[in-house]
Order: C-alpha cells, then sequence, then structure tokens
C-alpha cells in the first residue's frame, strides 16, 4: 500500500517557504508513491488555485488565534482525528507554526513519521519562540533544513545531528522562462516598469518589505554609490510590506528616487530577471534564499550576503560575487564591477544556470525526500514489529 502523507503549510501567500512546499508536494503526487494530503492553517492566497489543480481532494484549515487559547485544542482534536481517520503514516510540517501544530497532532496521533522543517538561521525568532519550536523538534523524528549553514547552527543549539537532514530548496527552470516571443518593452510593461532607452540597465532584489532581516535600506545605500559611477542605471525592487513607505523616503533622501522603482509584488519574475543586469540579495539572515535560485536559473550574476545557505550556491567570483551583510559600500563596488564587466557577466549567469541545473533540480529534492520518507517509514516498522511480537507472547 502507498504511505499516506500529509503536508501541513501556513498559508498559500507567496513566500518562498510556501512555493517549495507547493512544489514538493507537486513532485511527491506526481511520483505515484504516496497518498498525498495537504491542510494549512489560513486557507488564503495565491497559491490556493494551483493547490487546488493538484487534485488532493479536501484542504482541512486549522485556523489559530493563539497556540495558548480553547481555539487550539480545538483545532489540535481535529487535525488528530483526521490523521488517525485517514491513517497518516508521514505527516511534514514547513515553518515555525506548522512545526509546533503538526508535530503536537502527530505525535498524539502516533502518526509513524514525523518531520519538522527550519529554514532560516538568527534573526527570525525570539527566545520564548525558539523555546517553542524546540519542543517541536523534540517531537519530531526528523528536522529538515534547506542549507547545511541551518542544519549547522540547529546543532549548535542543541537539536541532535542524527536527526537533521540537508534537503535543499529545488526550482522548476521554467518559473524564470520568460515568453520568447516578448520585445524588451513588454516585458518591462509587464512588471510595471516604464518604456526605457534600449541603454536602460536595471539592478534587480526580489525580497519582501514586510521584514527588516531583509535589510533593503542596504541595497538602497549600495544603489546610491553604483549611481555615482554608473551611466543609465535603474534600481528595481520588487515586494510588498509595511516597509515600503520609509524605503521610498529613503531612495529620496539618498537622491535616487527617480532611478528606483518600487514594483510591488511581482507576477512575472521570469520577466523581470529577463530585463535585469545583476541582482542582489542583501539580508542579514536567511536560511536558503529562493531569490538566488531564481536569480542563477535566469542566468544572471548576483551580488548576495554572506548568510545561511548563499555559500552553498554561489561561487564566490564564478557565479557572482559575496559580501558582508550591512557592507553597502562592498556590495556597491561589487555591483559597479560586474556592469563594467559584461562577457564576465554573461559567462557567471551562465556558470549559475548550470549550477541551478546540476544542484537544485526538481529531481534530487524528491529523491531527498522519498529516501528520508522510507528510512523513517522503516525504522516506525522495527519499533513496532518487536512490540506486537511481545504482545503476542504475553497473550500466548
Amino acid at each position: 500500500m502507498k504511505p499516506n502523507v500529509l503536508h501541513i503549510i501556513d498559508s498559500f501567500d507567496q513566500g518562498g517557504t510556501e512555493r517549495q512546499a507547493i512544489q514538493l508536494v507537486r513532485l511527491l503526487q506526481a511520483s505515484g508513491r504516496y497518498r498525498i494530503h495537504l491542510a494549512c492553517l489560513q486557507d488564503r492566497g495565491a497559491l490556493r488555485d494551483e493547490a487546488e489543480r493538484l487534485g488532493l481532494g479536501e484542504i482541512a484549515e486549522y485556523r489559530l488565534n493563539s497556540f495558548y487559547d480553547r481555539n487550539f485544542l480545538r483545532q489540535l482534536r481535529r487535525c488528530v482525528r483526521f490523521l488517525k481517520e485517514h491513517e497518516i503514516d508521514v505527516v511534514q510540517t514547513h515553518d515555525f507554526y506548522t512545526n509546533i501544530f503538526g508535530m503536537t497532532a502527530a505525535c498524539l496521533a502516533r502518526v509513524p513519521a514525523r518531520i519538522a522543517s527550519k529554514r532560516e538561521t538568527e534573526g527570525f525568532r525570539n527566545p520564548l519562540q525558539k523555546r517553542a519550536e524546540r519542543y517541536a523538534f523534540a517531537l519530531a523524528h526528523s528536522v529538515i533544513t534547506n542549507a547545511k549553514a541551518v542544519r549547522n547552527q540547529l546543532a549548535k543549539e542543541g537539536v541532535r545531528a542524527e536527526k537533521l537532514t540537508t534537503v535543499y530548496n529545488s526550482l522548476d527552470i521554467n518559473r524564470v522562462a520568460p515568453q520568447s516571443d516578448l520585445h524588451r518593452d513588454a516585458m518591462l510593461a509587464l512588471v510595471n516598469l516604464p518604456p526605457e532607452p534600449r541603454e536602460r540597465r536595471f539592478v534587480t532584489i526580489v525580497a519582501n518589505q514586510q521584514h527588516a532581516v531583509k535589510d533593503l535600506p542596504t541595497f538602497l545605500h549600495a544603489a546610491a554609490r553604483v549611481r555615482e559611477a554608473v551611466p543609465q542605471v535603474s534600481f528595481v525592487l520588487a515586494g510588498e510590506g509595511k516597509l515600503t513607505k520609509e524605503l521610498c523616503a529613503l531612495a529620496k533622501k539618498l537622491g535616487i528616487e527617480r532611478d528606483t522603482f518600487f514594483v510591488g509584488h511581482c507576477q512575472r519574475i521570469a520577466e523581470l530577471l529577463a530585463v535585469s543586469e545583476v541582482c542582489v540579495l542583501s539580508s542579514k539572515a536567511e536560511g536558503f534564499s529562493n531569490s538566488i535560485l531564481e536569480y542563477m536559473a535566469a542566468a544572471r550574476p548576483v551580488v548576495v550576503t554572506d548568510v545561511g545557505g548563499a555559500r552553498e550556491a554561489v561561487i564566490e567570483g564564478e557565479t557572482g560575487f559575496i559580501v558582508a551583510a550591512g557592507d553597502h559600500e562592498n556590495m556597491a563596488a561589487r555591483i559597479i564591477t560586474v556592469l563594467r564587466e559584461p562577457e564576465r557577466a554573461r559567462a557567471m549567469g551562465q556558470r549559475g544556470r548550470l549550477t541551478v541545473e546540476e544542484k537544485f533540480s526538481c529531481e534530487a529534492q524528491l529523491k531527498r525526500t522519498a529516501a528520508l520518507y522510507d528510512l523513517l517509514l522503516a525504522r516506525s516498522a522495527q519499533r513496532v514489529e518487536p512490540a506486537l511480537k511481545s504482545l503476542h507472547d504475553k497473550r500466548a
């Protein structure tokens, strides 16, 4: 019989974690090896239609207000009942909130294989949240990390090494392939950029404007220095959030507001990257950045901060440059280098695309995940068989 697998995600918003979760669910479903179920804590977001098209049946919602109220207990009971009724063999959760909720429910339902996830290093969780997450990891049989840097951080925090498995994010190359018949002005229009002279050059960053950890002010300070050195350069910030207003104010203060475009949430990422010459990550902390993979898959040279798994993706000087977090001067210098050496930039982009194809493929992600499922289910069977034999012997 095929194992029954439940994936629990927070929402269907267009975040990196959510995109990776839906992609993995699609790969597992297409493999034909499992009966896949999907649940969420918030039934909302642009990815909902994509999830619906997978034909998984009803997507249960376990909406939470707090971990400390009656509603949490009610939703927990609902989930435990679902796990038992559907004889779920594997529960996999994908972020902080689903780790706590899903691992608790899976433990109460005695699910044979319980898999939590950790996708960032520092800068996201306060001490109380870290304690709660360690509780979830204690209930899990395995914790998936999306980078060795995250794995090493958890090991330092006391999670047993044998529980930790690294499964890199993957990317479908087709996601960053623009329509071949579109000319430049059409692509600019699709991503909310005005028609520009052919010589206009775009430096792009794709990051939410919700969390200060993305450190977009460092990008803007670097942009101001680049603007002084390179003519006909503009800067694109794709993303949305509560910090947008103050970022716009900073761009004005730096005197680059006319050359800086805040395009909001970008649905046409392929077209945006196609018109960009250099792509940037300015974060102070990350797990493994999906944006880096998208940049590289689109054959764009990158300038990224030395956070999380950046060094596991970017080859310094060959697919891009790595700079210290917060160092806008060095970031600017590296961006200028790429803009001034177009042949080298093209070679970097091509090497980056090849790296994604070889190391961060969907096939590799599926293979690693399936191997973990097989291992945990085999271990569960080994634990159950002696117990059943002992029970049989007692009854005899």
